[in-house]
């Protein structure tokens, strides 16, 4: 086995959760198909990134699912987004209006801040030390 391809993440809505992916965080909308029944296979991943993990948006379905959304990881950072520049993308996300929990921390592991997305699940922007 090569590689995990895709993490489902549950949303409550579609089109919310492509702009906050694309428009704040920078990802790309890598698939967007209608399944007919109306749901959708919807599929980001970060822009200009090497291949890996993407994000399958899938909306909730049930009070079950609904009550997953933004809290799939128990309230723990559940994401993690490798970035090559820090400052830039803190910078950037935080202009597009992204949530940051704390101050940018400088650990011996690299870089890094908590954020949520616009559910809340927790997520660590984090440059790696070299």
């Amino acid at each position: 086995m090569s590689f995990i391809a895709l993490v489902t993440l549950v949303v409550r809505d579609y089109d919310e959760a492509i702009a906050f992916y694309t428009d704040a965080l920078g990802f790309e909308l890598a698939e967007d198909a209608d399944r007919g029944d109306g749901s959708r296979w919807v599929v980001v991943r970060p822009k200009g990134g090497p291949a890996g993990t993407g994000l399958l948006l899938a909306r909730a379905k049930g009070p079950a699912q609904e009550s997953a959304v933004g809290a799939q990881t128990g309230g723990r950072v559940g994401f993690f987004l490798h970035t090559d520049d820090f400052a830039r993308d803190h910078a950037r996300m935080t202009a597009s209006g992204v949530r940051f929990l704390e101050e940018p921390r400088h650990e011996p592991y690299g870089s890094v801040a908590v954020f949520e997305d616009l559910y809340g699940n927790r997520w660590d922007l984090l440059q790696p030390a070299p």
